[in-house]
């Protein structure tokens, strides 16, 4: 605590809210419990989340409902369950019982050598607190009328998805990260978000009033009037600007944007820039499109399958390509196989070969998903895209079973793509060039494994795309598809970051996938920008030392 009432965490969603506390939990009265009800606690957790999980996929809400199917899983672990139901049966009270054998699992999870599974044990300690408000009996309190914001030890992401509807304005967890599920969801519905907050706020009563800064890291708690005045001006500031977090420096003029399909955005000097969105689900592409997006460049497969016991059969991946391909008719769809790797790995691949790999190696996997993708994209203008590329033979391996399933299916061969999201692959750009008919930069995988970085890592942000190396291997990416011809976009976070996107338009970048909810902020920053002057900045931004001194460039007026 940096004050009488301040509170500092990891922003990890953006906006600012105002609300009463709410802690959301108790685990008054599980101390009684007998092991036959710890069981079934742990039962009826797994239940409800399984039952959410299904209902978010009814809603179109896929990539929601795989985090809360995560947290069932674990709920139904015997790994979990049996050792606090032995517990309880020795004499342990049942919320000791549970925290033990949760204390376990987690830092089991906690000491993985991947960041990304490492951050799940989060979920774990979750899962427990979820089983402790069961055990209580439900005698929590109901949030407060009106916006409240949720104080917890571990926010569970399921309890995000309840509260949206019911007042939720913010959420502040004392552990995570910004690539926690947590954190995935709050930034899907937009509430603001700290992760890592300092765990003396869980002492605070519940009820008082506190704004959190999603910008700046902060919990006020008992704010003065003037702390209050002071948000309410600024969120009429950020309406009348149209988007918060755009700089205005000298590549920058005084325009604003009007995105939609038939007037894509252009930048002060005419370049015109196309704005495609990433998608996992029809939800998204729906907000995508009623924002003005061309199209999908970045289409997430490998979303719906996090949980799936074996691999997705044709008529799997037809369920889930269908909704999102259906509403893309004449437009651009780029489709990117599954990508299980990293925290996307289902269990039937725990402890083994994952990634691009195991699609490759497997007698029918990548055949299924092709004549999926080709059948359920006859209308649309498709493009299938390979993920995590790192040899020639990959991509002709690709581009055999893919003229062979079009031929199969009766259909034309789609365009065939590559993410460039590994350094060694972007350094050798000039040979892939000859191989695809279009690149994507994937700018979080290549930040990451450029600064060594783990993609959980607290540090990491879509700004570190600003350093040298990570310019200078973007650089060589777009220089050698203008060589040969091939086409070029980037689709990580970056695109829409505000200190990297007008170093993407002076690099020669000239198309930009982005999440559905950034494409305003993109749009407005590229009706901002001059190109000429961006080129400019990007000479100086290469022969910068640092990511910092890059950013400082960008900000200087």
């Amino acid at each position: 605590m940096i004050g009488a009432s301040c509170y500092r965490g990891l922003p990890v969603s953006e906006g600012v809210a105002v609300g009463q506390l709410y802690p959301g939990g108790t685990r008054a009265g599980a101390r009684s419990a007998t092991p036959e009800e710890v069981r079934g606690a742990f039962a009826a957790v797994a239940r409800e989340r399984f039952a959410l999980a299904g209902q978010l996929r009814e809603d179109g809400r896929n990539d929601e409902a795989d985090i809360v199917a995560i947290g069932a899983l674990i709920a139904a672990d015997p790994a979990l369950v049996d050792p606090a139901v032995a517990a309880a049966r020795d004499g342990a009270d049942a919320a000791a019982a549970v925290e033990r054998s949760a204390a376990a699992q987690a830092a089991a999870i906690a000491a993985l050598a991947s960041p990304d599974l490492a951050a799940r044990a989060d979920d774990v300690r979750q899962v427990a607190s979820a089983v402790l408000a069961r055990l209580a009996g439900g005698s929590a309190a109901p949030p407060p009328a009106g916006g409240f914001i949720l104080v917890r030890r571990e926010v569970d992401p399921a309890d995000l998805i309840r509260f949206a509807e019911s007042g939720l304005a913010g959420a502040v967890s004392c552990s995570g990260g910004a690539s926690s599920h947590a954190a995935i969801i709050a930034r899907g519905l937009g509430v603001p978000m700290l992760a890592s907050a300092d765990p003396e706020v869980l002492a605070v009563p519940a009820g008082r009033l506190a704004i959190l800064d999603g910008a700046d890291g902060r919990l006020i708690v008992d704010p003065s009037p003037e702390e209050l005045a002071a948000v309410a001006g600024s969120a009429a500031q950020a309406r009348a600007a149209g988007a918060n977090g755009v700089p205005s420096p000298a590549w920058r003029g005084d325009g604003s944007a009007a995105l939609s399909p038939a007037t894509p955005p252009r930048t002060r000097d005419g370049q015109e820039i196309t704005l495609l969105c990433n998608v996992a689900s029809a939800t998204e592409t729906r907000l995508g499109l009623a924002a003005g997006a061309a199209g999908v460049g970045l289409l997430r497969t490998e979303i719906p399958f996090i949980s799936a016991t074996g691999w997705p059969s044709e008529a799997d991946h037809r369920s889930a390509l269908g909704p999102v391909l259906d509403l893309l008719t004449r437009r651009p769809a780029v489709v990117r196989l599954l990508d299980f790797s990293g925290d996307k790995v289902p269990p039937f691949l725990a402890g083994r070969e994952a990634g691009l790999t195991a699609l490759l190696r497997h007698p029918r996997a990548l055949g299924d998903q092709l004549r999926a993708v080709l059948r359920s994209g006859r209308d649309t203008r498709l493009g299938v895209m390979v993920p995590m590329v790192s040899t020639l033979d990959e991509v002709a391996l690709v581009r055999a079973a893919l003229a062979d399933t079009a031929a199969e299916v009766g259909t034309d061969v789609p365009e065939l793509g590559m993410m460039v999201e590994i350094a060694a692959t972007a350094a050798a750009t000039a040979a892939f060039a000859h191989v695809v008919d279009f690149f994507s930069i994937g700018t979080n995988d290549l930040t990451s494994q450029v600064l060594g970085l783990g993609r959980a890592d607290p540090r990491m942000r879509p700004a570190l795309a600003t350093d040298p190396r990570i310019l200078a291997l973007i650089s060589t990416v777009v220089k050698a598809a203008g060589a040969a011809g091939v086409k070029v976009s980037v689709c990580g976070d970056a695109a829409a970051d505000p200190a990297v996107l007008p170093l993407l338009i002076g690099l020669g970048v000239r198309t930009l996938s982005v999440g559905a909810a950034r494409l305003p902020q993109a749009a407005e920053g590229i009706a901002g920008t001059d190109a000429s002057a961006c080129r400019t900045l990007v000479g100086h931004a290469l022969q910068a030392p640092t990511a910092d001194q890059v950013q400082a460039q960008v900000r200087a007026p």
